[in-house]
């Protein structure tokens, strides 16, 4: 049994839809008030909605958590909202498929700002109110595809995401004199918007590749997230979980064959 997380307050960047709606879904059934990020009000009032007829309590702000003044709104707002800040998830990000020939710049710079700026700024705004309130947790969504995979038409998501672990290791270190702890989730193949636009074919071959056998869901993210946000892992810091499926195991589809 892990502490009661009831009475917490978490921002989750990002958190409208796909991965970072399963992470607030998830916190919110624990009694977590959920402050979502996002860009579409549209899908930001949506997922609020949702939270809400399960329950739950949430709100939400419009923020570009690319830009700074953005970020320090969202934290004005959900101190206003909810008085505190104890949890941040540091989801936020892009994925769009371009191969490095047809990159140009400023493509390269968006995903950047995107996904790796944006965890910066919001953990560098919500950290004096951590070391305020004597501590914090810090969870960053990353990715398999860079630090440990590749695809072709991801280098900049992957180095988006590599960066994210390389951040978080001297961030642990920056963060836990205020009691504070930073790690992140490495999802696989997860079962989301974005993913379904990449077509069916795709969505099948990359079940096949999975020992499990099945793409993942929202909610495998999100309660690998909630074990970091809970008491029980005060411990655990500068870390980060693969939680795949077991798609980084097998050498080659031949490994895959062989189970059966």
């Amino acid at each position: 049994m892990f502490a009661s997380l009831s009475g917490k307050v978490a921002i989750v960047t990002g958190g409208s839809k796909g991965i970072g709606k399963g992470i607030a879904k998830v916190f919110a059934r624990q009694g977590v008030k959920i402050m979502i990020a996002a860009r579409g009000e549209q899908d930001a009032k949506e997922a609020v909605d949702d939270i809400i007829a399960a329950g739950g309590q949430a709100d939400y702000c419009l923020c570009d958590v690319s830009n700074w003044q953005d970020v320090q709104a969202l934290l004005s707002k959900t101190l206003e909202t909810y008085g505190k800040i104890d949890i941040l998830c540091a989801n936020a990000g892009i994925f769009p498929q371009q191969k490095m020939i047809d990159m140009s710049a400023d493509d390269w710079d968006k995903v950047m700002s995107t996904n790796l700026k944006s965890t910066f700024l919001t953990v560098k705004a919500c950290l004096p109110h951590f070391a305020k309130a004597g501590q914090g947790r810090v969870i960053v969504t990353s990715s398999i595809t860079g630090p440990v995979t590749g695809y072709p038409g991801w280098s900049h998501y992957g180095a988006s995401k590599s960066g994210q672990l390389g951040f978080i290791k001297t961030a642990a270190m920056e963060l836990a004199p205020y009691n504070t702890t930073i790690n992140a989730v490495m999802p696989g193949n997860i079962m989301t918007e974005g993913l379904a636009d990449l077509g069916e074919e795709y969505l099948t071959s990359m079940a096949a590749s999975i020992p499990l056998k099945r793409l993942g869901s929202v909610e495998d993210i999100g309660n690998a997230a909630l074990f970091f946000a809970t008491d029980e892992a005060s411990y655990i810091t500068g870390q980060q979980m693969v939680v795949d499926g077991g798609q980084i195991l097998p050498e080659s589809l031949d490994a895959i064959n062989e189970m059966t």
